[in-house]
């Protein structure tokens, strides 16, 4: 098969889950399948981010078409009036036998190849006063006809599969269900001189909980903020909450909330940071906390089970799902069970010990390798079905 996949909508750094996601899968299809030929059709400012090893694999640049951008602001203005995507005419002289849109949308739609589109969520569904008016109204015009016009789909977690069928009325025969794995860089570190080396970096001279996510409103750090108080009011702790991840609309409320709390020496914002230094943060945490309201799949637990962290984590959507029993779990919107539940991991090194082995032990359910494989098995499914 001469198979495709369309980047177009990737921005590093500011794309979250979906932009590991494809990271990963473009490097593990390029060990697996040496059967097919591929053609990545990617924004030519972002050929860079796709490095190929394999010869089966290669780079397809278009005109740039990144938020923001004259060709942004162009192909925008022709499909509003006209009804023509521009993108459309790079993709269609090349004879795909299918094409992946790895996003959550179709990019460009309309096309007569069978296409696979991977799916996240539909938070805007269940979570829509999160959004604005704007964000909300663009996303109901695209993620249904996306999903409607696929010919298969790639749901990350069981509960999103669920959800396109709930909310999308999705045929739930075209959806398969393949998790999420992470990147082999994420993995129990003994190098003690690299993980001194992060930890000078980043000032962290106390044990801490950590939490990576971008300052969205679902990732819900202001529970997890009351929460802390509680724990440091009502327990005594004495650590540090390190917080990383890109600053989005939250990022205001949460630094005023800290100050408002008197959290100024306790927590730590890290920020964005090198992809090579996440997996020496969570080698380095006493354990993970993570609040989120709502998640298509939660990628950071998988990563913390990696490297040997412990997980304390919402009980909400998809996260039971990937957690099993290798998690404590806790209502996110309770601070007091959060801080509960949080104490009892924090301060029992045989709870920890056993949380970490059972993460361990999960990971064999997310092997990218298999995961590969099984997205290759949905391409084949596109183009034989359609």
């Amino acid at each position: 098969m001469n198979i495709g996949i369309s980047t177009i909508g990737f921005n590093p750094g500011r794309t979250g889950g979906s932009e590991t996601y494809l990271r990963n899968l473009l490097h593990y299809l390029q060990k697996v399948d040496h059967s097919n030929s591929y053609s990545i059709f990617c924004n030519s400012l972002h050929a860079p981010e796709f490095p190929l090893s394999n010869p089966a694999f290669r780079l397809m640049c278009i005109p740039r078409f990144t938020k923001p951008s004259p060709g942004w602001l162009c192909r925008g203005v022709l499909r509003r009036t006209l009804g023509i995507d521009i993108v459309r005419w790079s993709f269609r002289r090349h004879g795909m036998d299918v094409l992946h849109h790895p996003m959550s949308l179709l990019n460009p739609r309309g096309l007569s190849t069978p296409s696979v589109l991977t799916f996240f969520d539909i938070q805007h569904e269940y979570l829509p006063d999160f959004f604005s008016p704007a964000e909300l109204a663009q996303r109901k015009a695209k993620y249904q006809p996306s999903a409607e016009e696929a010919t298969r789909i790639i749901a990350i977690s069981r509960f999103t599969k669920n959800s396109l069928v709930e909310r999308y009325d999705i045929n739930s025969d075209k959806i398969d269900v393949i998790p999420i794995g992470c990147g082999e860089n994420y993995r129990v570190i003994d190098d003690w001189g690299r993980l001194e080396k992060t930890q000078a970096a980043y000032g962290l001279d106390r044990p801490f909980l950590y939490y990576p996510a971008a300052t969205w409103p679902h990732k819900n750090h202001k529970a997890l903020l009351a929460a802390l108080r509680l724990l440091i009011d009502r327990f005594g702790f004495d650590g540090q909450l390190v917080l990383t991840g890109a600053a989005f609309q939250s990022q205001t409320e949460i630094m005023q909330e800290i100050r408002r709390l008197g959290l100024e020496g306790t927590v730590k914002l890290l920020g964005y940071l090198p992809y090579e230094d996440l997996p020496c943060l969570f080698n380095l945490a006493r354990m993970l906390v993570f609040p989120s309201l709502f998640e298509g799949f939660g990628i950071p637990l998988v990563e913390a089970m990696a490297c040997g962290c412990p997980v304390a984590c919402s009980n909400t959507t998809s996260l039971p799902e990937v957690a099993g029993e290798a998690a404590v779990m806790f209502d996110p919107n309770s601070a007091e069970d959060m801080a509960e539940k949080i104490w009892s991991v924090w301060e029992s090194d045989a709870d920890r010990h056993q949380l970490r082995e059972k993460g361990l032990r999960r990971l064999a359910l997310f092997d990218w390798e298999e995961i590969a494989r099984s997205t290759v098995a949905v391409y084949e499914k596109a183009a034989e079905g359609h």
